[in-house]
């Protein structure tokens, strides 16, 4: 009669997740936070801060808004209706990396800010993240036809079927409803869809390797170069 050692299965480990989505997710929910921090503050003090940090149409003064109005809110439940969509559509462009939702978040703030300061009453105070969430929808949505990649064809469907009505609704002028910011940040989004997903489709179309270096040419079949090897060695580090 013979003992052997017990063999336990191998643990499964779960793929770890990229540092830079870890970071670009991380950053959305920054964000988040401290559009509850100041919504904490802003309700304390009676929301003075809205006019102050809210876009002010063809104010000069007004500018800073394009900044500051995504985190300032007009009630908790104002808020908590943006908190959701932010969380879900920001994640999802985080998964491309962090400097892809820097440059979408830029692009549709910059744009709906502008927008908004440009053609909205001259009497209203513009806040809220809404305008950044239509325009991470819109981005998504419109993603796909500039990529051709399957994968974003099929997110940017999922978005339009789930949130389609509401984003067509939040277009439709109504009193006490920035639909001039809805509008602008959807235009930021695509805009943004555009010039990204050009890009990323320009860069797979690239040969790979480039083009051959002259020291290349010419050398016989199998023998590497003096750069390659380099190359090959300093990749390895």
């Amino acid at each position: 009669m013979t003992a052997e050692p017990t063999r336990t299965s191998p643990t499964r480990r779960l793929p770890a997740l990229d540092p830079d989505r870890v970071r670009a997710l991380l950053l959305v929910g920054a964000m988040v936070v401290v559009m509850w921090v100041v919504e904490a503050i802003n309700a304390l003090d009676r929301y003075r801060l809205n006019p102050e940090g809210g876009i002010l149409p063809r104010h000069v003064d007004g500018l800073d808004g394009v900044v500051f109005s995504p985190f300032l809110h007009g009630s908790w439940s104002h808020l908590i209706g943006n908190t959701v969509p932010f969380l879900i559509l920001g994640g999802v462009v985080a998964l491309s990396g962090l400097a892809r939702v820097i440059l979408v978040t830029a692009t549709v703030a910059v744009v709906g800010g502008l927008g908004t300061w440009l053609v909205a009453p001259g009497d209203t105070v513009h806040i809220g993240a809404s305008g950044l969430v239509f325009g991470y929808a819109a981005y998504l949505v419109g993603r796909g036809a500039f990529t051709r990649s399957v994968l974003h064809l099929v997110t940017g469907a999922v978005v339009a079927i789930i949130w389609g009505t509401t984003l067509i609704s939040g277009l439709v002028p109504r009193d006490g409803i920035s639909w001039q910011g809805h509008l602008f940040g959807a235009l930021g989004g695509f805009l943004a869809a555009y010039w990204l997903g050009s890009r990323d489709r320009a860069t797979r179309r690239a040969p790979a390797g480039g083009s051959p270096s002259p020291g290349a040419r010419g050398k016989p079949a199998g023998k590497k170069s003096t750069e390659e090897l380099l190359a090959e060695l300093d990749a390895v580090r």
